[in-house]
Order: C-alpha cells, then structure tokens, then sequence
C-alpha cells in the first residue's frame, strides 16, 4: 500500500449545488478529525462509518470556519482503494473547494495526480487493470450501450474470460514441464495432441473476443459521420433534425454555413459526431472558399458521409464534383424535399440511384431509414451488448492479436514437428500478451501512461 495521503475534488468545478472533496490513504482519518467539527462535538472516528456527519471545516491555525459540510469516513480495506477513504460534501463552487483543498494540503495531504484514486485501487488489487479502465470508460459513456459495455468490464466479465484462457495456458506449461522433467510418466505425443486441442480452443476464444472489437469501438467512439452537399439542399435542417434543436443556422440563402459545426447525437444506442458543413460550391466569397476546402478536408477522417440531394433541383457540377471525392467512403444517399415538385435528373445518379434514401425533413418523411441503415452498415453479426463480451479498448484489441499469432505459432510448430521446448516459448508469450490485458504482466510505464489519460479525482 502507498503510504501518503492525497485528496482532490470528486465533482467538476463551477456552479453546483454540492461539491465533494475525496481523501484516501494511512492518515487521511486522523487528518480529517484535526479539522471537522462535528454539530455533536464528537471526534470524526468517535462517529459511525459510512454514515454522513453534520458539521464544520475548521482551521485549526484560526479557528475560522471554511464551510458547512457533511462528512463520511470509510476505513479500509473496504473502500474504493482499499485504504482509510473520507469524503467531504461542502456548497458547490470553485471557492469553497479551493479553500478546503488548500486547508488539507497545509495539513499533509498531497494533491492527487490523474487516475491516482484508480491506481491505488489496481495496485492495492480491488480491481485489475480491465476494470480500472472501464471506470474511465464509464465517466466518458455518450451512449446507454457504451455504458453497459464499460459496467460489464468493470463488473469482471473480460477479465474472466481472460483469465479462464491463461488458466488453460498455464495448464499447459505446467503439462509440458512434468513431460520434460519426467517423461517416463507422460508420453511426449499425447500431451502435443493435448496441446494442440486446447490451442485450437484458445484461438476460437480470441477470434470471438476480436471480432466483438470493432463493435465495441463503434459505441465507445462513436461515428465520424460527415455531411455534405451543395448549398441549400437541406445539411443544416438534416443536422438540426438529428439533434432535436437549432444548432445550425437554416436559411434560404446559399452559403449559411461557412464553417464546420460539430456535435454528437445518439443514434439506436451508436455515438455519432455529426459534422455540419459549407455547401459545396464554386464561390468567389473568401471565407465561404475557405468553409468549402474545410469540409472537403474532412473528408478523409470521416467514417460516414451523409450526402444530401434536392429533389427539387437537377444533379449539377457540385453534385458530380462531390461524387467524385467521396468515392470509396462509406456513404448513404440521401435525397431531400421529396415533399416539393421532382426536377431531379436520376439518369445522373444511375450508380447509385436503388440506394438513395427518399427523405422529407419537412414533413418528417424517411428519417427513420437513416437509423436502419447505420446499424445495417455498422453493427454487422449478431453481437448482444447485454449477453456478449465485448471488447472496446484499442490496448486490449492490439494484444489480443499478438496473442493469437502466438498461439497460433504454437500450432504451426505442431504442424512442423517441433519440441515441446519451442511449444513452451510460445505458450509463455501468449500467457505475457493476455497479462499485459489485465496487469497481471504490465510494465510501470504502460500503469503511468494508462491513469495519466484519467480526470483528476477519479
């Protein structure tokens, strides 16, 4: 366990009704009594646990009182971090924080780094390094799905899928050494048929767990979905729509928007950063010319691209130009004002003409295909958030991929004859790729940088 005590605020600073102060570690009990003054005039450890305290922040150098507060202590191992944990519920607001912190660090206690409650929660063995992740993961959920994915990982479900695999692995080294030590008692050619069996096992469980991860990138990042048209087809009205509020300007003029506008939206339970755009044109406007290069620009990081057509207008140069640039993307076809008299020309579109969308956001016509057609496109196979294992961490995906090459080596050199020495080589590998996962084999620097990307006070 860690020996100093640290503290910092559990709630964002700003206007809020209450704010919470978090202090963990050996001393954070004794530190707390020296300043809270309880309404009952007891000690703080004179209270019972786990139950809040009325009273006062006092400095003990002035005796003037900082705040009101409400006052719990937990005693550990118990707690979040598995040490003595005390919480101070004091008004919301950047003052009354700052001065309580303040106070605590002219009393011992350090202010807590990034992730630093977590750390100590993984180091002191709550929780393995899966599970600490899934915390951030939670605090960062856009979406019901990314919430339930990251609670599932929290509550161990990877983690014991995980750890179920290394067992079998494990299993099979200790095979390999009793055949090795004393191979009198265990013939060499059944514990390779042995080990061929359990490594074909192995390979299915992480192909599964794989498979699951573009889904799970898919709700924990979301789409970068792009939408684009020519001037005055409808992006703005699309975006609005999506969003369920006037977040871009809708006029009749061309050349509204003139910069990107960005926002997410929830879409069946997918994360979707929408980007709204310049039409596209040929302007001679200076800073619409730089709206259109901006929205072409982006292009190449979109996931999606939305493309807008007037139904009321024939295909033009913009439109082509802009079929041109999108080509080889993932896009769906939309084709606006279906509501106002046909003028578009389809023989233009032939390519693409059975995938268009016919949509009125006018009369709310349509829209509901948008959302058929994502999932359709995005959410391939038949991945149950609630039942399945999903992975959404791209730490997790890239060595799960160096474990099955490792352990798909172990086959090949079945394949080729090879001792079970070589077997064993591959075998530990895999073991070390799939502890890197839960930290069970994870290097100090990797635990830096995984809390450092934490928020303070988590």
């Amino acid at each position: 366990m860690i020996n100093d005590t640290i503290a910092a605020s559990a709630t964002s600073p700003g206007l809020s009704g209450i704010g919470i102060i978090r202090l963990s570690g050996i001393e954070a009990i004794d530190i707390a009594e020296k300043l809270f003054k309880s309404k009952s005039r007891k000690k703080l450890s004179e209270l019972e646990d786990r139950k809040l305290n009325y009273g006062w922040m006092i400095d003990p150098l002035t005796n003037a009182i900082l705040d009101e507060v409400l006052v719990v202590y937990m005693r550990s191992p118990k707690t979040y971090t598995r040490e003595d944990v005390v919480e101070i519920n004091c008004h919301g607001g950047i003052v009354s924080t700052e001065r309580i912190l303040n106070l605590l660090v002219s009393n011992g206690v350090r202010l807590a780094e990034r992730g630093e409650f977590t750390k100590r929660a993984f180091m002191n063995g709550r929780l393995d390094l899966t599970q600490a992740e899934a915390v951030m993961d939670l605090v960062g959920a856009r979406t019901q799905n990314s919430f339930d994915i990251s609670f599932h990982q929290l509550e161990g479900r990877l983690s014991k899928e995980i750890n179920h695999i290394r067992k079998k692995l494990m299993d099979m080294t200790a095979q390999i050494e009793v055949n090795i030590d004393f191979p009198e008692y265990d013939e060499e050619q059944m514990t390779v048929v042995n080990i061929e069996s359990i490594s074909r096992e192995i390979v299915y469980k992480i192909d599964k767990l794989i498979q699951s991860s573009e889904t799970g990138k898919i709700y924990k990042e979301g789409i970068r979905t792009l939408i684009l048209g020519k001037p005055n087809v409808g992006k703005s009205s699309l975006m609005n729509y999506l969003l369920n509020e006037n977040r871009s300007i809708v006029t009749d003029i061309p050349g509204t928007t003139r910069d990107t506008i960005e926002e997410y939206i929830n879409l069946a339970g997918i994360p979707l950063k929408i980007i709204d755009t310049a039409g596209i044109r040929n302007t001679q406007d200076e800073v619409e010319k730089i709206g259109v290069k901006k929205a072409l620009d982006k292009i190449d990081m979109a996931d999606l691209i939305l493309m807008v057509f007037d139904a009321s207008t024939a295909i033009e140069s913009e439109d082509k130009m802009i079929l041109e640039a999108i080509k080889g993307k993932n896009v769906i076809y939309l084709l606006n004002k279906t509501d106002l008299p046909e003028q578009i020309n389809f023989e233009a579109l032939d390519t693409i003409k059975n995938n268009i969308i016919k949509i009125s956001i006018v009369n709310n016509e349509g829209l509901d295909k948008i959302e058929e057609k994502v999932k359709a496109e995005f959410l391939k196979g038949s991945i149950s958030v609630e039942n399945d294992i999903i992975v959404n961490n791209l730490r997790h995906k890239d060595l799960l991929h160096k474990a099955r090459k490792s352990i798909s080596e172990v086959l090949e050199s079945i394949k080729n004859s090879a001792t079970l020495e070589c077997l064993q080589v591959d075998i530990i590998n895999t073991l070390e790729y799939l502890g890197e996962i839960t930290g069970e084999s994870v290097k100090d620097d990797l635990i830096d940088k995984i809390f450092a990307e934490f928020c303070i006070g988590k």
